[in-house]
């Protein structure tokens, strides 16, 4: 099943610029710290009634103010679930984002999965070797094809580690900003839906370009490409929901709605309802947008 209608999100307790994942992720920046938690909090709060008002079922984990987890409100990064009951925790980059791994928070999280298995990768954290989630990959669940990018954060040998734990196949590359930096997760250039995958191709190095290209329309997909300037505007981070009204939803924030053409607009709204939560201050200045905060439960 590649999708899900249940999703698990994080209210943030402290929420703030993080200077331990800011060196490698160029989408953050700092902003006023004593202003951060409220702003923040607002758009939470807002994402969460438009997903519910949808008939999307959110869990909600309260975070905590100790320890201090400032990009906390990012759970996709540190657990995912799997339709067979198993849970799998992720090996983390920054020290800070491996506190999120709360007992408050997993207690509520497994409340609201049976969790049947664990594969717990978060040793890898000692060999200084990282795989952050479905930040870290995108995954085709019902092929069982996991699509990964290299960067500091992504670790092929944690990849084949995970593949072999979890019956997927991998398909890992390269792929870089405009200015040649690594793309630090691939779900920043690619979001993988069960009839779309919206790709920055111009990304993706070129002799990968084909390999990746042809594994998603091998799957039935069809390519619905984005440019640079689309990707800087999270127009990649996006997650297709399932809902009790039979009709598929897309969500994307704001600013990567408003970046869309009318073309790719019109051609996702005939096979989606397009969601679009406001997320400027949390994309600002954590880096993540409307797919980093959710997390899903299957």
């Amino acid at each position: 099943m590649q999708t899900t209608s249940k999703v698990f999100m994080v209210k943030p307790a402290r929420f703030a610029f993080n200077p331990q994942t800011g060196d490698n992720n160029a989408f953050s920046r700092p902003g006023r710290e004593s202003s951060a938690q409220e702003n923040a909090l607002r758009e939470f709060t807002s994402y969460v009634a438009l997903l519910r008002a949808n008939k999307i079922d959110v869990v909600i984990a309260e975070d905590t103010p100790h320890p201090h987890t400032p990009d906390s409100i990012f759970p996709n990064n540190w657990f995912s679930t799997h339709e067979d009951g198993t849970l799998v925790l992720y090996p983390m980059s920054a020290v800070n984002r491996r506190n999120e791994r709360k007992s408050e928070v997993l207690e509520v999280l497994r409340k609201n999965f049976e969790v049947r298995r664990v594969v717990d990768l978060t040793w890898w954290e000692n060999e200084n070797l990282f795989l952050e989630g479905t930040g870290s990959m995108v995954l085709d669940r019902d092929n069982k094809i996991v699509y990964a990018c290299q960067s500091y954060r992504t670790s092929e040998r944690v990849l084949a580690d995970f593949c072999k734990q979890m019956g997927y196949t991998p398909v890992f590359f390269e792929a870089y900003d405009r200015n040649g930096v690594a793309v630090y997760h691939t779900n920043v250039l690619m979001g993988l839906g069960t009839a779309y995958c919206v790709i920055c191709t111009e990304s993706i190095r070129p002799e990968d370009r084909d390999r990746v290209l042809g594994s998603i329309t091998g799957s039935g997909r069809k390519i619905l490409d984005i440019t640079f300037e689309q990707l800087e505007s999270f127009a990649g981070n996006m997650l297709e929901l399932s809902s009790p009204s039979g009709r598929p939803v897309m969500v994307m924030s704001a600013t990567a709605r408003k970046s869309l053409t009318t073309e790719q607009s019109r051609e996702l709204s005939a096979h989606y309802k397009l969601l679009s939560p406001q997320l400027d201050y949390i994309e600002t200045h954590g880096g993540g947008s409307a797919r980093c905060m959710l997390a899903e439960l299957f």
